[in-house]
Order: C-alpha cells, then sequence, then structure tokens
C-alpha cells in the first residue's frame, strides 16, 4: 500500500467515489439529483442549468469536463460528446444548503442544444423593475 503524498492537493473525488466529506455536505432532491447552474468562466454569464448525482459529479471532479445525468434519457452525457460544444472545468462550488452546484466552465461553441450561447437569449420576460429610488421595503 502506498502512503498519500501530503504534498499532493486534497480532492474531493477518487476513481472510487465522492470524498466522504464531500458527500456528507450534499442534499440531493428526491430523484438523487443536484443542481447545476453552468456559468461562462470568462463573462460570469449563465449558460445553461443540468442535473447530476453523486456518479456525474465524481466523473466532472476527476476529468475535467461536465458530465450530467439526463432526467429524460436516464443515462450520463458529457458536454460536446456528441455536438463538440464541450465544457472544460474551471471550478465548482457548492451553495450553504448543499443542493447546488456552481460550475463555472471554459465553453468550446454553443452552450444551448439549440445552437446558442446560452440557454437564456430571447427568454427575458419582461418583469418590472423599479429605479432605486422607489425601492423600499
Amino acid at each position: 500500500m502506498t502512503t498519500p503524498d501530503p504534498a499532493a492537493p486534497a480532492t474531493a473525488a477518487t476513481e472510487a467515489g465522492l470524498d466522504p466529506a464531500l458527500a456528507s455536505r450534499l442534499k440531493h432532491d428526491d430523484a438523487g439529483l443536484l443542481t447545476a447552474v453552468v456559468q461562462d468562466a470568462s463573462d460570469q454569464r449563465v449558460l445553461m442549468v443540468g442535473w447530476m448525482d453523486d456518479e456525474a459529479l465524481r466523473r466532472t471532479l476527476t476529468t475535467g469536463r461536465v458530465t450530467y445525468w439526463s432526467r429524460s434519457r436516464s443515462e450520463y452525457w458529457r458536454k460536446g460528446d456528441t455536438s463538440g460544444h464541450v465544457q472544460w472545468v474551471r471550478s465548482i462550488a457548492l451553495d450553504c444548503d448543499g443542493d447546488t452546484l456552481l460550475v463555472s466552465v471554459d465553453q468550446v461553441g454553443a452552450a444551448c442544444h439549440r445552437g446558442t450561447d446560452t440557454c437564456f437569449d430571447g427568454g427575458d420576460l419582461g418583469a418590472l423593475v423599479l429605479p432605486p429610488t422607489e425601492r423600499t421595503a
């Protein structure tokens, strides 16, 4: 058996699974999933939202490419495997509740399956925006 190198960076996942300290912080929905909000590392735009279970998160943490769980197909998928529009991981953060991941990526090509840069292009719902002088509690 080899002794771990104390100078090596700690990792939240290995080939065997998620680090137990990380796994204990996760709060999954009833389907065992976490929401993954994906943000462009260069300009902080929200590109898309996906879903991850522990295995998708482990794959993402250990490969440098984002893996999701497809709720409609019930299978894992890596962004870019068929389209070439790859998401390279820059960082992953867990929110304070432990139920949402913020995945910062270098996006290659379109992020949305419609071929647009973000899944939120053209989605503005026209909410009322009050001027700061009218914002009272």
